[in-house]
């Protein structure tokens, strides 16, 4: 008789993110990360953190929450990336061997050069993402339509968002083929596998969390792809609320922009929903990420598992119903 009617499977809100060797926990005990340094051994450390929307109520209300957790992610992520970058050796730059400029910038910036270089890949990857995301598609749709004779423009919204998941997904498939990438999302293929093992209520082993899925719907993955669904339904509605404004370029992306923030709201509206109930409409809208992350997550070796595994004990309790969704 299988054991698995003893085991109490419940849902948590500990999430996590994917770092360089390294993986970021948060839990009931707060954030912690846990890096396999060089030299093999694992550094878990706990980190403090403030959230702005613990100190405001109004930011703490459903939907704004939502705007105001994402831009608090980014920057933690950012911060944490940091962190996992020189805690698990890969600032030590004595080793690697530079051309003349990048000589010239660690003689300029010194310890400020890891720091320097990501702020400046951060920016350029926010350029990056509004070409990609929002003026390639309307460009791709303008030149459909004028193929079409103007016979598209009405759904111009509903186009224009299938363009943009065309892209997303063809970008992680064709970013994931790197190799740093690719064992960035076998670290996040064990924070999912660890978080799936304690919920299932097992022992955190190495082998059961092999066992368990490398699959979640509370995701990063799954909420953008919400957020994608969000804003083909919006940019829809709003094409045919306003379709002088949808053939003017500028405008157009203007006024998509300004609906981001409820596309967000909502979108971390509905991972919260999902991370409590596992009903049909769960499943249906949680189904394109939850594939998605085929791409996005890795078959981890045990060695990422044992990272993953250690990062969890440090921001769960002794009690698993503590840190269950209330």
């Amino acid at each position: 008789m299988s054991d698995k009617s003893d085991k109490k499977i419940h849902k948590t809100s500990v999430g996590g993110q994917a770092l360089i060797e390294g993986i970021m926990m948060q839990g009931p005990k707060g954030i912690a990360t846990a890096v396999r340094k060089t030299d093999g051994e694992i550094l878990v450390e706990h980190h403090d953190v403030k959230r702005i929307r613990d100190k405001n109520k109004f930011l703490a209300l459903p939907i704004i929450r939502g705007v105001v957790g994402f831009f608090e992610s980014m920057m933690l992520g950012y911060k944490m990336l940091m962190y996992s970058a020189e805690a698990s050796g890969m600032e030590d730059l004595e080793d690697v061997e530079m051309n003349k400029f990048e000589k010239w910038l660690t003689e300029k910036l010194g310890d400020k050069f890891m720091n320097t270089i990501m702020f400046i890949a951060t920016i350029i990857g926010f350029a990056l993402a509004f070409v990609i995301f929002f003026y390639l598609p309307v460009l791709a749709f303008n030149k459909l339509n004028e193929w079409c004779g103007g016979s598209l423009t009405a759904w111009q919204g509903t186009i224009e968002g299938v363009i943009k998941i065309i892209i997303f997904v063809v970008y992680i498939a064709l970013v994931s083929r790197m190799k740093d990438i690719n064992r960035t999302f076998r670290y996040h293929g064990a924070e999912h596998k660890s978080i799936a093992c304690y919920e299932a209520g097992m022992e955190l082993t190495v082998e059961n969390v092999k066992k368990c899925s490398r699959f979640h719907p509370r995701c990063g993955t799954s909420f953008i792809f919400v957020m994608l669904i969000l804003s083909i339904v919006i940019s829809t509605v709003l094409s045919k609320i306003f379709p002088g404004i949808a053939q003017i370029r500028v405008l157009w992306m203007l006024l998509k922009l300004a609906f981001i923030p409820l596309v967000m709201g909502v979108g971390y509206e509905f991972i919260k929903y999902a991370g409590r109930h596992d009903n049909l409409f769960v499943k249906i809208v949680s189904a394109p990420g939850l594939w998605m992350q085929r791409l996005t997550t890795r078959e981890p070796d045990d060695d990422i598992i044992e990272v993953g595994i250690e990062a969890l004990k440090a921001v769960i309790t002794d009690n698993p119903e503590d840190d269950e969704i209330k």
